[in-house]
């Protein structure tokens, strides 16, 4: 049983004396008198363990933690009698306690634990950003070696992904840019009646759908559908250990994975962009006959007359930009995924979301370009 005897002096002095045990079944029997005097404030303490035959971490903590309290109310410590032993375990319990204190103090600190969470984002985005320059050479390396050997190529799975990919996404890019060319057409009627304007509602229609919304709707819904897709299948043949089982076999994952995946959407994209062209500018075209009453064939001769090739051109030539960020981003973050089938569904997300601000952002960037030449 442990002795612990405190003698309170005058001059708010105390001597604490303790004798025979201070380990975990100790503690219970002490820790009442302990509680009393913790938040007493002295100016001079000073515990005695010359008597102390046995001490455990439990009890180095508890005394430790006693005389961080008592120097937290301005108390001078002092410690005597420890021998070499208990002196090793009392540094390396006010050790252990000046970590939890500091971790206690930064979780509670709200501008330090903002900054430590921006630091690791920054930290966690730049070690993202030195693994996609990775990826992106072993790709860019792995596609030159297939230019030079083409026999190696997986055509058919190319075919395969342009079918899911492409194909299987017609309907509802057709849904989504038919929507869209209505809706242009009707707010843009609505607005031209006004002036007597009507028939330049297939000037307005027929350029913003092939040069700017009808590729930059195809490329979104694309997005949406083709990243995710990506990055599940790829990451959950990381999770299945069939890429490790891939490598080990002699095969290259990003000829077997990647470059199929990249080279059907950059086939697949033109089309699709095509479509919806024709799918965004038939949707104006019935706003326009049940709105303002331009019929089908003036509407076609008009465009013929006013939409120049080249707005056409500038929405393909869009295209296959979009499709190289697509896949390349959704490839990538399937290759990041680690762990468990939570990292799946993590990883899918971030590879929509960037999918989608990427095209968007290149969207901006060919057309701020492309306007500043005169195109």
């Amino acid at each position: 049983m442990s002795s612990f005897n405190i003698v309170k002096l005058e001059n708010q002095q105390c001597n604490i004396n303790i004798s025979d045990r201070l380990d975990k079944s100790a503690i219970k029997f002490i820790y009442g008198q302990i509680k009393k005097i913790k938040n007493t404030k002295f100016s001079l303490v000073k515990i005695d363990c010359s008597e102390l035959k046995t001490l455990d971490y439990a009890g180095a903590l508890l005394l430790a933690d006693l005389s961080a309290s008592f120097c937290e109310n301005g108390a001078s410590i002092v410690v005597a009698g420890l021998n070499s032993d208990f002196q090793s375990l009392m540094f390396f319990a006010r050790k252990n306690l000046r970590q939890k204190s500091r971790i206690k103090y930064i979780k509670e600190n709200f501008f330090i634990s903002i900054m430590i969470k921006a630091g690791k984002q920054t930290l966690d985005s730049l070690e993202s950003f030195a693994f996609f320059l990775s990826f992106l050479g072993e790709t860019l390396l792995q596609f030159f070696r297939v230019l030079a050997r083409p026999w190696k190529f997986r055509y058919k799975a190319t075919a395969v992904h342009i079918e899911k990919s492409g194909a299987q996404a017609l309907p509802i890019v057709a849904l989504t840019s038919f929507l869209v060319g209505l809706v242009v057409a009707y707010q843009g009627a609505e607005q031209l009646a006004k002036f007597g304007a009507n028939i330049f509602i297939v000037d307005m229609v027929s350029i913003s759908m092939f040069r700017e919304l009808a590729p930059l709707i195809a490329a979104i819904v694309i997005a949406g559908r083709s990243a995710s897709s990506y990055t599940a299948e790829i990451g959950t043949m990381k999770i299945t250990e069939e890429i490790d089982a891939m490598r080990s076999m002699g095969f290259e994952p990003i000829v077997f994975l990647v470059l199929p995946r990249i080279f059907a959407l950059v086939i697949a994209m033109p089309l699709i962009v095509f479509f919806a062209d024709i799918i965004g500018v038939f949707g104006g075209m019935i706003v326009a006959k049940s709105s303002l009453g331009i019929s089908y064939t003036e509407f076609i001769l008009r465009a013929r007359d006013v939409v120049a090739m080249k707005h056409i051109l500038i929405g393909l030539f869009k295209a296959p930009f979009f499709a190289m960020l697509i896949a390349t981003i959704g490839c990538f973050r399937g290759f990041q995924v680690t762990g468990s089938t939570e990292s799946i569904g993590r990883y899918t997300t971030i590879s929509v979301v960037n999918a989608i601000f990427w095209v968007i952002a290149c969207n901006a960037l060919i057309s701020v370009v492309l306007t500043d030449i005169g195109i």
